[in-house]
């Protein structure tokens, strides 16, 4: 392409038929007039299609006008313009054509969401999770906010970061309110629709049954005249009280659950740590297996059509009658081929950590993560009785007081009641930590059981002072700016933390830390926590295949024939 001729002043800007000529330069002179027709076209003519960012949000119709949205009136490009030069679209672009609208939005009219105060308590972001579609709130959910802001409770929280977030939207719109105030004007992009405050009284109309006095049936009094107001336009409630979404239904009213904070739909759908390899694997890839001894392990770099389904850390197995096993992790990732390595045995007893064997496949899985110095983050799903608890202390007593490779053990966990609160406990933090640390007590009396009873009591009770010395008891509500170095930080119960709990906990993290975090889904305690909206299960999905992290799913109990007849018959 032909630069454009020089300007003829020092610091005189070029026009943008400079560009064009020299873009069209060896075009015909009859094409190139067909192309710079448009720009002789009156200003006013030519920006009637696109209008500065300014000019929209001031004049952007009232929540009655965009009932149903409307498809922008494009100007229609000559045929003969668009074989004369490739670069139509972006001269239509140039001159105000319909050419780089907004490419996200879906097809079909926006709905208008209106929400409860519990939806904002939940997630104070969630203004910001409805894309292209529009947010009502009525006055008295802001009324609702209020009286729950003040406290240190995480609800208080929520509460106080969703009011400053309205604060700073409706600041930002200096017209009138119920013209609405874009999403957009925070910062966050992704919200393209606008935000409605109730300014005005609607015809609460409810059957008699429903007392106006309650602050949910005001709610569903406000979604009914919305629905009245703005059809056939779709007016939706979103709500996290169940009860709340039941009498909306049978009201003849739209409602829906919030489910932006639901990593997994299904707890089933959660990413194991494991794949078994197919049993025709060594058939099809035999001949092109690269293997190679290094060490006491043995690698093999593997390609096909299973590499694409492999992530890294994740472990792969191979058993077949009469075939030997493959109990393998993968290390490395590189284009369409995997470098697979083989596992340390810790089922045999040479390879104990702290006197503890692992007893089935995937127990010894999680001991290979848990020994391995690269893995700074370990996550271990499974039943009750699965061995979790004790693996991590086994693995972090070995690594603190044989290894050195860390200075003592952290261990922390969720103070979530199964049944009613005993109240406040006296003592000091560790002391007050000590009734919800009993999994803890009971794994140390194992371990702590030396050589059989041979070194006596005065050496099961120095070994015991020696083990308590190198474990801390600490409490989440403390965490906040913490950071530990050189720990080996053990989160017991982790299917009862937040998402936000659990990326407090994990950002303590400092050099040479590595963090353990535990749990069994199917022991939620924590209300308004799900398998699918759990902290636990938000850590699994966004660490998986990540070089320094891991993931294994303990699919077997261990602890007794009672407790494993107990987990899958009640």
């Amino acid at each position: 392409m032909p630069l454009p001729p020089a300007p003829s002043q020092r610091a005189s800007r070029l026009s943008h038929k400079a560009f064009e000529t020299s873009v069209n330069e060896n075009v015909s002179p009859a094409m190139v007039q067909v192309e710079t027709k448009p720009q002789q076209m009156p200003v006013a003519e030519a920006t009637t299609e696109r209008k500065t960012p300014k000019s929209i949000s001031r004049s952007r119709p009232s929540l009655t006008q965009r009932d149903m949205p409307q498809a922008p009136e494009q100007t229609p490009i000559r045929a003969d313009k668009v074989k004369a030069t490739p670069s139509a679209a972006t001269t239509a672009n140039r001159s105000g054509g319909p050419v780089g609208t907004r490419a996200k939005r879906r097809n079909g009219p926006s709905k208008l969401f209106v929400l409860d105060t519990n939806v904002l308590m939940h997630d104070p972001m969630s203004l910001f999770r409805f894309e292209e579609h529009d947010v009502f709130l009525p006055m008295i959910v802001l009324e609702e906010l209020d009286g729950h802001k003040k406290g240190m409770t995480e609800v208080a929280r929520n509460a106080r970061q969703a009011s400053r977030s309205l604060d700073a939207l409706a600041s930002a719109q200096s017209n009138d309110l119920s013209k609405g105030s874009p999403l957009s004007t925070t910062g966050h992009t992704d919200a393209t629709g606008q935000l409605f405050f109730q300014t005005q009284a609607l015809d609460l109309s409810l059957p008699l049954a429903l007392p106006q006095g309650k602050a949910d049936n005001q709610i569903l009094g406000v979604v009914k005249a919305l629905g009245v107001l703005h059809a056939p336009r779709d007016v939706v409630l979103v709500s996290k009280d169940i009860n709340m979404r039941v009498k909306a239904r049978a009201l003849g009213l739209q409602a829906e659950d919030y489910q932006n904070d639901k990593t997994l739909e299904d707890g089933d759908l959660l990413y194991p740590g494991s794949l078994a390899l197919p049993a025709d694997f060594w058939n099809k890839n035999g001949k092109a297996v690269e293997s190679w001894q290094q060490g006491t392990h043995t690698f093999y770099r593997i390609s096909g059509p299973i590499v694409p389904n492999l992530l890294m850390n994740q472990f792969v197995f191979f058993e077949a009658p009469g075939e030997p096993s493959l109990y393998a992790r993968v290390t490395e990732i590189r284009g369409k081929t995997a470098v697979l390595r083989t596992l340390k045995d810790f089922t045999h007893q040479k390879n104990a950590v702290w006197g503890v064997t692992t007893r089935n496949r995937e127990q010894n899985f999680a001991m290979n993560l848990l020994t391995d110095p690269d893995v700074d983050f370990v996550t271990l799903a499974g039943t009750a009785g699965s061995g979790k608890t004790l693996m991590a202390l086994a693995a972090g007593l070995t690594q603190v007081l044989d290894d050195r490779r860390y200075t003592e053990i952290i261990m922390t966990r969720a103070t979530v009641s199964v049944g009613e609160d005993i109240g406040f406990l006296p003592g000091t933090e560790e002391e007050k930590m000590g009734p919800w640390m009993g999994a803890l007590d009971d794994n140390l009396e194992f371990l702590a059981k030396g050589d059989g009873g041979n070194s006596g009591e005065w050496g099961r009770a120095a070994t015991n002072e020696l083990i308590k010395s190198r474990i801390k008891i600490k409490s989440m509500n403390f965490m906040r700016g913490r950071t530990f170095m050189n720990k080996y930080v053990i989160i017991d119960e982790a299917q009862n933390l937040t998402p936000k709990q659990m990326k407090t906990l994990i950002t303590r993290a400092g050099p040479g830390t590595k963090i353990i975090c535990m749990g069994n889904l199917a022991q939620i305690d924590t209300p308004y926590l799900t398998e699918g909206s759990s902290g636990l299960t938000y850590a699994v999905d966004r660490f998986k295949g990540w070089a320094h992290g891991g993931h294994i799913t303990l699919a077997r109990g261990e602890r007794s024939r009672l407790a494993d007849f107990a987990s899958e018959a009640l």
